[in-house]
């Protein structure tokens, strides 16, 4: 990879260390430009004459995105955010009472609050698998439930956002077809960072976000939908003329792909970000992405596992290019500031972002580094040393 070159195409590497990827990443020029033309053409031309002229550009996020993810263009639905592809997918599920929901304990937040909305609304039974030792959940453990409790749902998230373990989501995809579970994934922090192939994970839904690790601007996401699912015509609760065709006064015809779960109104300006983002993320290869990721969070890992009395809250391997820290007995300030001023970006997480994960754990407060691959050693070593020099450690 040329990094100069990827610099280049990011002028912001040039006057801040940005290591809050997983938050959101920095776009690259030809992204925020092509928004920024569209919104120009747009005060000039209109609204809908300027969604008009661009129709084949904008086609174009759904070529991209299959390409992304090894799968076609009808298994993908153009979202607002992850969150947002997350509450579609599992509003298109006919649940009942009883219906059980086989999850993890670090699953991200909002889909937590799903899960627990469902309960209070539907009835259904939230299960949650154990937790392996050294961080994510115990795979033994719920392939077990699936085949015992043959639920609904397995829901589980790729990366969780508080502990950066790479969870092994086709060995619960196989589970998940053989007890007749709808599969959902939750990519929000893989997609962007390493190759994710929706199809051999084996997801029903697999939802993912534009700004983080896909370089994409905020305001965007992405919702991948089985073949299975469009077969046996699921479909969001509230659906739009986007989604369906109004046949009789009582009646409508569902769109047979995954936009059948889009709304007609939506942000052509930040779906034509979106193209770009995925476009060059396609260009440079998610194989080559994830490996210099790895090597940049090796090297931070090592770096911050030097350091006395800080708590790495990442082990063991398969880890993502996510690491967070803390410092037992000490408030984050110290550190915050000490970063802020060096022009570090990063960003913090506390207790109730992960309830379960971090009060077994009794951790109040992480601090969370995020690198990408126009990220360099010099800037890994930078912030390093600007933690070790902090007031913290004087």
């Amino acid at each position: 990879m040329n990094i100069d070159q990827l610099r280049r195409d990011t002028p912001t590497t040039g006057h801040l260390i940005h290591l809050n990827n997983a938050g959101a990443g920095l776009m690259p020029t030809v992204v925020s430009e092509a928004i920024r033309q569209y919104v120009a053409d747009e005060a000039r031309y209109g609204g809908y004459e300027t969604g008009a002229r661009f129709a084949e550009p904008l086609s174009q996020f759904y070529t991209e995105a299959a390409q992304l993810l090894r799968c076609q263009p009808r298994n993908i639905a153009f979202t607002y955010s992850a969150t947002d592809a997350y509450a579609k997918a599992l509003s298109a599920i006919p649940f009942r009472a009883g219906d059980v929901v086989l999850t993890t304990n670090d699953d991200y937040i909002s889909n937590q609050f799903a899960f627990l909305s469902l309960q209070k609304r539907f009835g259904i039974r939230i299960v949650r698998a154990n937790d392996h030792p050294d961080g994510g959940v115990m795979a033994d453990h719920l392939i077990d439930l699936a085949r015992q409790l043959r639920p609904t749902v397995i829901a589980v998230t790729h990366v969780p956002t508080n502990s950066g373990r790479i969870q092994p989501v086709e060995a619960f995809g196989t589970v998940a077809h053989e007890v007749g579970a709808w599969y959902v994934v939750d990519a929000c922090q893989s997609v962007g960072q390493m190759p994710v192939d929706a199809p051999a994970i084996g997801a029903d839904f697999l939802s993912a976000t534009g700004r983080k690790f896909l370089r994409g601007p905020r305001g965007t996401g992405l919702l991948y939908i089985s073949d299975r699912v469009l077969d046996a015509n699921l479909e969001p609760l509230f659906i739009d003329m986007r989604g369906a065709d109004w046949t009789t006064s009582d009646s409508y015809q569902i769109q047979p792909t995954a936009r059948r779960f889009e709304q007609w109104e939506t942000a052509p300006a930040l779906q034509l970000g979106l193209t770009e983002a995925l476009r060059y993320a396609n260009a440079l290869d998610l194989a080559d992405i994830a490996k210099r990721n790895a090597m940049l969070r090796n090297r931070l890992q090592a770096g911050l596992g030097s350091l006395p009395d800080l708590r790495l809250l990442d082990q063991g391997d398969h880890l993502a290019s996510l690491l967070l820290f803390t410092l037992p007995g000490q408030s984050p300030e110290r550190v915050q500031a000490a970063l802020k001023q060096q022009q570090i970006n990063f960003s913090m997480s506390f207790t109730n972002f992960a309830l379960i994960d971090w009060e077994r754990k009794s951790v109040e407060w992480a601090l969370r580094l995020s690198p990408h691959y126009y990220n360099t050693e010099a800037e890994i070593d930078t912030a390093i040393g600007v933690i070790k020099e902090s007031a913290a450690y004087r």
